[in-house]
């Protein structure tokens, strides 16, 4: 990021989590409320586990923001975790020689546990679950809200989609609709689909997984619309849109791969099946696509066409039915920790994917048009 620039701190079971973005223009609305919606919908979704139950995720807004709109400083968030309180002697601050209530010793296959303490030496490896664990993500959507009501004020939506849970795939095409209309259309559905076909077949899939102490993954789909053309740059490598896309939404957990378009499936056609003819329209003033199949970015520039980029979510690592591993303490083979999680989190991954994406867009829309207020940029960018 370039202008837009956010770190998050906290621990899943701390006393809260803190965000800071930087860069938001003075001017911009952005209540109480907007921050709640995007937090409910991120705790949503057939196959979360209990912490859902226990925590509400409201924001606070500790600075950034005066008499319902930003000032042109830092935007400061906190969101509580209300599980604190029963861990509070786990997760104590000061200095203890008492041994570490519920340390972790025994690392769980595809989590950060073992990498965690080789990395940073960690004697306990709670101090690596603690940090890596997808809580975080709770401030990361927060923080990606005030980025979506930037976008909404020029008119660009971002919504999504679950195309496939485990072994269950909806073939359901992309709807023309809006980024938003297509979030509101999904978030009906338990597993965020859209066909109920497949609805009914993902929800049996993740009931299952979870009877036998198992998780799922998935595939998830992100669509922005009303982008305008020129977002990104194919000058330098740093600067192409699709390259900043990629490396934010392999940022959340669990996410193992991530296409624009027609991704991977395009590595096996040919170019007439791939690339997107140009015709004149009716009055030969504008140039038009007739399909979609690079979703939107060309040579790393958006073309005014909807964004469509998807990511692939492996199962989540801690299985009520746990894989083998080692006790590293004392150096026998050992069932791996087991630490509260959720059978399948996909619905809520795409929610989460969703902000990370508006943080990307609002960067790339503030490079290019820039502005110090909204007002400002609003002129930039020819919107009254």
């Amino acid at each position: 990021m370039r202008i837009l620039r956010f770190l998050t701190a906290g621990e899943s079971h701390g006393p809260a989590l803190t965000g800071i973005l930087e860069g938001l223009p003075a001017g911009l609305p952005l209540a109480l409320q907007d921050l709640a919606e995007q937090a409910a919908r991120r705790r949503r979704g057939h196959g979360r586990g209990g912490r859902m139950k226990i925590e509400d995720d409201a924001v606070d807004i500790l600075g950034g923001v005066r008499r319902g709109k930003t000032t042109g400083g830092p935007l400061a968030l906190q969101i509580v975790n209300k599980d604190f309180k029963v861990w509070e002697e786990v997760m104590r601050v000061s200095a203890s020689t008492a041994p570490a209530k519920r340390a972790v010793r025994i690392p769980r296959p595809g989590h950060a546990d073992l990498v965690g303490r080789l990395k940073y030496r960690l004697a306990d490896m709670r101090d690596a679950l603690e940090r890596a664990s997808a809580r975080e993500t709770a401030m990361r959507v927060a923080l990606g809200t005030a980025a979506r009501r930037l976008l909404g004020e020029l008119e660009i939506t971002v919504g999504s989609r679950v195309a496939a849970i485990g072994g269950v795939a909806d073939d359901s095409p992309p709807p023309a609709l809006s980024g938003a209309a297509l979030s509101k259309r999904a978030d009906a559905s338990p597993v965020r689909c859209l066909g109920k076909a497949a609805e009914a077949g993902m929800v049996g899939a993740i009931d299952a997984a979870k009877a036998a102490g198992d998780t799922l993954g998935g595939v998830f789909e992100v669509i922005a619309t009303g982008l305008p053309v020129g977002l990104g740059s194919y000058a330098q490598w740093d600067r192409r849109l699709e390259a900043d896309l990629a490396a934010s939404l392999m940022s959340l957990n669990a996410v193992k791969g991530v296409e624009v378009g027609m991704g991977f499936s395009g590595a096996s056609q040919r170019g007439s099946e791939v690339h997107d003819a140009l015709y004149w329209n009716k009055d030969k003033t504008k140039v038009v696509r007739k399909t979609n199949r690079s979703g939107g970015i060309d040579a790393g520039v958006s073309t005014g066409e909807p964004l469509i980029v998807r990511a692939a979510m492996k199962p989540i690592a801690t299985l009520m039915n746990p894989l083998p591993s080692v006790d590293l303490e004392a150096k026998t083979d050992a069932a791996a920790h087991i630490e509260r999680s959720d059978a399948c989190a996909v619905p809520a991954g795409a929610v989460i994917a969703e902000s990370l994406v508006c943080l990307v867009l609002a960067d790339h829309v503030l490079v290019k048009y820039g502005g110090d207020s909204l007002a400002e940029l609003k002129e930039h960018y020819g919107r009254p």
